[in-house]
């Protein structure tokens, strides 16, 4: 295993950071958010062969790799799906 970087779409705020905490963490451990670039990027300790896992998580919650096209109505329903779950990430915050 080594420590990775990924660049990662529809990624806006802590909210949506929180979320991705949150929701890979049990999958794939600690996962480190840099929310001053953008595209915004995550790091974590990940396996070669489990990065399609990962890709395929963080397409589930609206947030698409950099790298990976996706047409109109994909795209639509990531940017929708995204901004669910940053709701959520900050209703969570919110709880502390």
């Amino acid at each position: 295993m080594k420590k990775q970087t990924f660049k990662v779409q529809n990624v806006k705020c802590g909210g949506c950071a929180n979320t991705l905490m949150t929701k890979l963490s049990d999958t794939f451990g600690a996962i480190e958010m840099n929310l001053e670039l953008t595209p915004r990027e995550i790091t974590l300790t990940i396996e070669d062969e489990k990065i399609p896992q990962l890709r395929e998580a963080l397409k589930s919650l609206g947030y698409p790799m950099s790298d990976e096209y996706l047409g109109f109505i994909e795209n639509t329903a990531a940017q929708a799906k995204s901004f669910v779950s940053c709701a959520v990430g900050k209703f969570e915050i919110s709880k502390e």
